[in-house]
Order: C-alpha cells, then structure tokens, then sequence
C-alpha cells in the first residue's frame, strides 16, 4: 500500500503538484481505487487526478448508483432486485446475485462495439465460476479444476448486452447443476 508521501513524491515525478487539501482528496480517491484494483498505473493515477481536481463549481454530485433489475423465472414468476456497485454493470449483477442465490465469481468480462456511432450494438462476453459444488479432478495431475461457465449478450445498452451475457452465463451453470444432480439420482436409483 502506498502512502501519502509516496503519492506526492510520484505526483511531483508526473508533473503535479498539490497543497495539502487536494492531495488528502486525491490520496482518498487513490486508496479507494487500490483496494479494488491490485495493479495502479500512472494513467489511473493521472485520471483521478483529473477527475477529482480539475472539476468547475459542484452542481450536482453522484450519491451512489442503484440498479433496479427484474428477472422472469422459467415459470414467468417475476422477480425484482434493487442493487449498488461501482457502476451501472455491477448493480445489475448485485441484483442478478441478490434474485438467484447463487454464490458466483465473475473470472472474466469483455466488452465490444459491433458498430460504431452512439447507436453502436455492443457484445459482452463473462466468464463465471460457481462457487461450490463445480470442481473437477484432472484424471492426469490429480489437479482440482474450477468448472467455468461462459455467456455472451449483445445490444444497443452496454447494461443490458451485459446483463443478458451475465444471465446465459448463469443459465449454463443452473443447467449444468440440474445436469449432474439428475445423473448423481439417476446412479443411486
């Protein structure tokens, strides 16, 4: 974890330099960020800085972002979920999560613009992984597998392409679980 001298020494090295205000604001901004993403780089850095800093007159301010979702179950029963993250993408999922009850890692997200323009379709690729029961032995190594599970959604909302590669993604783990657990009552019949 780097400190608040670290940070001013290699803001200087960039170029910026701060008083003690704005650099407690960016040092905050810069430790909220590093806990969720292992690996800073000095284009993260230099867009915090420009986020927090070079800013006109406060108007209006982002208090939190909510996701309002509604799932259709396979017997059309609706099912609706309101969730926070750190963006419109990871609501959705929290509120995906919150619906299926289903504990999962998202391994893998990619996001494409089909198209070009503000009109563009986009297509969103993820890559899961369930959290119990989805492990394999590799016969050669003894090695454990984690068992992972892909989906791709497409639309003009890069909310909704991603949702819709999040739920595939989902329904192939669901009908895999249905997939071993009938063979596993299939066997011991």
């Amino acid at each position: 974890m780097i400190g608040r001298h670290a940070l001013k020494t290699r803001l200087l090295e960039l170029g910026y330099e701060f008083g003690d205000k704005e650099l407690g604001d960016i040092f905050w901004r810069f430790k909220a960020v590093a806990e969720r993403k292992k690996n800073m780089t000095d284009v993260d850095l230099i867009a915090l800085i420009l986020d927090e800093i070079f800013q006109p007159k406060i108007v209006w301010s982002l208090g939190d972002l909510q996701q309002l979702l509604r799932l259709v179950d396979a017997g059309g029963e609706d099912h609706v979920a309101c969730a926070v993250g750190t963006g419109p993408v990871d609501s959705a999922y929290n509120a995906i999560d919150l619906i299926v009850k289903e504990e999962v890692t998202l391994v893998e997200y990619g996001l494409n613009a089909v198209t070009e323009g503000i009109d563009a379709l986009a297509t969103t690729r993820v890559l899961i992984r369930g959290n119990k029961n989805h492990t394999l032995t590799n016969a050669m190594t003894g090695e454990t597998v984690h068992r992972t599970f892909s989906g791709t959604g497409a639309g003009m909302d890069i909310v909704v392409s991603s949702v819709r590669a999040y739920i595939n993604a989902l329904n192939k783990m669901l009908g895999f679980n249905d997939l071993t657990d009938s063979k596993v009552s299939a066997g011991s019949s």
